[in-house]
C-alpha cells in the first residue's frame, strides 16, 4: 500500500468495526440497491423519500448496543448509491432535512458514537444514480430505457467529478476528526458493449486523494478508488481470505466487511442470516490472519435495529466479554494451530481458539517447552501441560509424543461459550 500519514495504529489494534448502510432505501425494505434492481425511475423511487420518517432514530441506542458487542469504530454511509445523503448537503436537494426526518442525521450518528469512544469513519459512494450529470452504465437503473439512455448521453462526468469533491470537503471540514474515509467502488474492468464502467478518470481519483490528505492527514483511506497504492486497507467484501493478503509479496493492513444476511441495506424478508457462532469465528478468523472485521448492520426505516441484528450483536458481546484479550491488539501467530482452530498472538500471550472441543487432549506442535502457563479465558481456570512419559500406555500400545509437540490436558465438557479459548502464556526463550 501507499506510504502515508494515516494513523493505522488504533486500527489495527481495534480490530472490530460497525458498518451501517442507512438510507431511504430502509424504507423500501428490500435491500440497499433495490432502485437498480427494480430498475426504478427518480419518480419511482422518490415515493421513499417521501416518506422517509425515522421517528424511533436513536443513535445513542445504536452506540450502546455496538459498544457492548465489542466494537471500537463505526463506519457509516453518508451518501449510497442512490444518492441520498444522510447530511445537511449544500450541493443537493436529495438529503435528510428535505425528509419528514426534518434534519440532519449523519452528525447525531457521530456524535453518539464519538461519545461511547468510537473512532469514527464514513462510507461514501462514488456512483449516484439521482445525479443529474452521472453517465449511464451497466450498473444504472435506467441501463434497460433506451429512450432515457440517449436523453442522457451528453452528460459530463467531470461535473460529477468535481461534485465528489464538493461533498467531500464538506464532509471533512464540518464533521470534525473523521478516521476513516471510505470511498464505494470502482468498476472499470466491466464492459456492456454500449457503456463501459468507471474507474479512476470518472472520479478523478488523483485529485480526490490528494483533497482528503491535505484535509485531513491521519485519515484511512479504503482502496475502492482505482489508484493502486493510494489506499491504506485493503477491503475485502463478502469474502474470507485463505491467508493473510498480500501485495507485491508483502502483508498489508486488510479489512474483511460482512453483513449480518445478505443485504448491507434492511431487508426485511432477509432470511439467509449468518449465526452468532459463524460470526464469532469469522472475527476470530480475521484476527487470526492480521485483519480487522468491520459487520454491517442495515437500520430499518423507522431507525431502529431489528431484533435479529440485536440478537447476533448481544451473543458477539457475551462471547467478547470474556475473550477480547484474544482480538483486541492481537495479530497472526507463526505457530501453527491443530485441525480447526486458530491462533491469535500478542506478544508472549499466545491464544488458542478451538472451533470444535477435542476430548481430553489437544495436540500444540512446536510448542513443547515453551509454554508457561495456560489457563482457560472464560473464567480463568488452569489448563495442565501434559508431560509426555513414554512408558504411557493406551490399552495394549504405547502413546508416543511427537518431537516439539505440547499437549494440552482439557475438561471433558466444553466451557458454555460459544468458541473456547485458552491463553498460553509463552516462556522466555
Amino acid at each position: 500500500m501507499g506510504s502515508t500519514r494515516a494513523d493505522i495504529d488504533w486500527f489495527i489494534h481495534d480490530r472490530f468495526g460497525l458498518f451501517i448502510h442507512w438510507g431511504i432505501y430502509s424504507t423500501a425494505g428490500r435491500h440497499e440497491q433495490v432502485m437498480s434492481r427494480e430498475k426504478m425511475t427518480d419518480e419511482e423511487y422518490r415515493r421513499y423519500f417521501d416518506h422517509f420518517d425515522p421517528d424511533l432514530f436513536d443513535p445513542a441506542a445504536w452506540a450502546r448496543e455496538a459498544k457492548n458487542a465489542g466494537m471500537k469504530y463505526l463506519v457509516v454511509t453518508a451518501k449510497h448509491h442512490d444518492g441520498f445523503c444522510l447530511w445537511d448537503t449544500a450541493y443537493t436537494d436529495f438529503k435528510a432535512p428535505n425528509t419528514r426526518a426534518g434534519r440532519d442525521l449523519l452528525r447525531p450518528i457521530l456524535d453518539a458514537f464519538r461519545a461511547e469512544g468510537f473512532k469514527v469513519g464514513l462510507y461514501y459512494s462514488l456512483l449516484d444514480w439521482h445525479h443529474p450529470e452521472f453517465t449511464i452504465d451497466g450498473r444504472h437503473p435506467m441501463r434497460d430505457n433506451l429512450e432515457f439512455r440517449e436523453a442522457a448521453k451528453d452528460r459530463d462526468m467531470r461535473i460529477y467529478a468535481q461534485y465528489i469533491r464538493d461533498q467531500t470537503r464538506e464532509l471533512l471540514t464540518q464533521y470534525g476528526k473523521i478516521d476513516i474515509m471510505w470511498f464505494d467502488f470502482s468498476y472499470a474492468h466491466k464492459d456492456w458493449g454500449w457503456s463501459k464502467g468507471k474507474g479512476r478518470e470518472d472520479w478523478q481519483s488523483e485529485e480526490l486523494v490528494k483533497l482528503v490528505r491535505e484535509l485531513q492527514p491521519h485519515i484511512i483511506l479504503n482502496d475502492r478508488l482505482d489508484l493502486p497504492g493510494a489506499g491504506d486497507v485493503i477491503t475485502p467484501e463478502q469474502f474470507q481470505p485463505q491467508s493473510w493478503p498480500e501485495v507485491n509479496g508483502k502483508r498489508v493492513v486488510w479489512e474483511a466487511c460482512q453483513t449480518l444476511n445478505v443485504s448491507w441495506g434492511y431487508d426485511r424478508d432477509a432470511l439467509h442470516w449468518k449465526s452468532s457462532e459463524m460470526l464469532v469465528k469469522m472475527l476470530i478468523d480475521t484476527v487470526s490472519k492480521g485483519g480487522n472485521l468491520l459487520l454491517n448492520v442495515g437500520p430499518n426505516g423507522r431507525g431502529e435495529f431489528e431484533p435479529k441484528a440485536l440478537d447476533r450483536l448481544r451473543a458477539i458481546g457475551d462471547w467478547m466479554r470474556l475473550h477480547s484479550r484474544s482480538i483486541y491488539g492481537c495479530t497472526a501467530s507463526e505457530f501453527t494451530p491443530p485441525p480447526d482452530c486458530r491462533y491469535t498472538q500478542n506478544g508472549d500471550r499466545l491464544y488458542l481458539h478451538l472451533f470444535s472441543w477435542p476430548y481430553k487432549h489437544v495436540h500444540l506442535p512446536g510448542l513443547a517447552g515453551k509454554i508457561e502457563y495456560a489457563q482457560l479465558l472464560n473464567d480463568g481456570s488452569e489448563i495442565k501441560l501434559r508431560k509426555p512419559d513414554p512408558e504411557d500406555g493406551v490399552h495394549t500400545s504405547v502413546m508416543k509424543s511427537e518431537a516439539g509437540v505440547q499437549i494440552l490436558e482439557l475438561p471433558i465438557l466444553k466451557p458454555d461459550v460459544i468458541v473456547p479459548v485458552i491463553e498460553l502464556f509463552l516462556s522466555e526463550q
